[in-house]
């Protein structure tokens, strides 16, 4: 961790036990569980709220006891869900940093709302992306946002080698089409289905492939995906491999990936995964993608409400392999020179380290 790094002792504070309270206790680093009430849209009801804000004020109090005894200097917030950060650098005056990871358009009275809270409780905001900083502009001035990219581990997907295809059941000169997201709503799988509709349409060699569960409560939406299918004409030609772990695998088994988001996704972590695997990208041209995906160089970036027009930009993909290997390996030396794992924990370390100075000096 790019705290350790630099000789800090960082606590982190988690709602509940799972993989991620394991993989960071290995580090050497401690956690605490805490369910400090986490901000969600399920939540705006009345009675949500009233829920919300009972967890709010007891973990709060929790968290101000803590950072006294243990003689925090500096508060991270990863995330604006997690509200509890702000409440309790108000209740002890130390210095608190949020880093954004959502593009929140409406309601229009809770994106003014939270934002504005995040300005008054927060020295700084980092932004994972371009997208995500303009967002937050109007209510949020200039000096207390920072960009500051995501980075990932690219040796996994550079080094991949899996045959997808034999897993499927297609021949090998079949063109495999993928996404992967959590289904959601905005995650674009019907959109993703109407692409194949009309590729299917033209080319007689394609094959699709989705992954990724459902978020809690949009269950639903996997009944929706298999009517899509077969309303599509795509029986056969789609296989919905679900929730995967080996997304390395996954990645390097396709041919084309797509990002079929129909409301911008502030910096699409499977983007930079594919592009690391060695694959063209085609996106939908909002939020973070067109800041990762070069358009014409790197994939291409397409309309996210036009899925005819969309489907033509992989046509030259289609026909032809050598293009699909040249975007390919432009998309992999972006990846690794400016969204490095390495490069993420740098520039994030000197954050710190800013902010740790400036707490020293109160």
């Amino acid at each position: 961790m790019a705290i350790q790094q630099l000789g800090m002792e960082p606590i982190v504070i988690l709602p509940y036990e799972g993989p991620l309270v394991d993989e960071i206790r290995s580090l050497g680093v401690v956690v605490n569980i805490l369910d400090h009430g986490v901000l969600r849209r399920k939540n705006l009801s009345p009675l949500g709220l009233l829920k919300l804000s009972s967890q709010l004020i007891q973990s709060s109090w929790k968290l101000r006891r803590l950072v006294r005894e243990k003689g925090v200097t500096l508060i991270y917030t990863n995330s604006n869900a997690n509200v509890v950060g702000g409440i309790v650098s108000m209740l002890t005056g130390i210095k608190h940093i949020w880093h954004i990871h959502e593009i929140i358009q409406n309601p229009k009275w809770f994106k003014n709302f939270l934002e504005k809270y995040i300005l008054y409780t927060g020295e700084l905001s980092l932004c994972v992306s371009k997208a995500v900083l303009e967002n937050m502009k109007p209510n949020v001035p200039d000096y207390k946002l920072r960009l500051l990219y995501n980075g990932i581990d690219y040796l996994p997907f550079k080094e991949a080698s899996y045959d997808l295809k034999s897993e499927i059941g297609i021949s090998q000169d079949t063109i495999l089409i993928g996404m992967i997201a959590r289904v959601h709503f905005w995650k674009g799988q019907p959109y993703f289905l109407d692409v194949a509709k009309a590729l299917a349409a033209r080319h007689d060699h394609l094959h699709f492939v989705m992954v990724g569960d459902a978020f809690e409560g949009y269950e639903y939406l996997y009944d929706e995906i298999d009517a899509k299918i077969n309303e599509n004409g795509l029986t056969g030609k789609v296989s919905n491999l679900g929730y995967r772990t080996d997304i390395p695998n996954i990645m390097s088994g396709l041919d084309i990936f797509m990002l079929p988001s129909i409301l911008p996704d502030p910096l699409p972590t499977t983007v930079l995964e594919a592009m690391a695997a060695g694959k063209p990208v085609i996106a939908t041209a909002h939020g973070g993608a067109t800041e990762m995906v070069l358009d014409g160089e790197t994939g291409y970036l397409v309309p996210w409400d036009d899925a005819a027009k969309a489907s033509l930009a992989f046509d030259t993909l289609i026909e032809a392999p050598s293009k699909r290997l040249s975007m390919g390996q432009s998309g992999q030396e972006r990846v690794i020179q400016h969204f490095s794992i390495e490069a993420y924990m740098e520039n994030m370390g000197k954050v710190f380290q800013e902010f740790m100075g400036k707490s020293s000096e109160k």
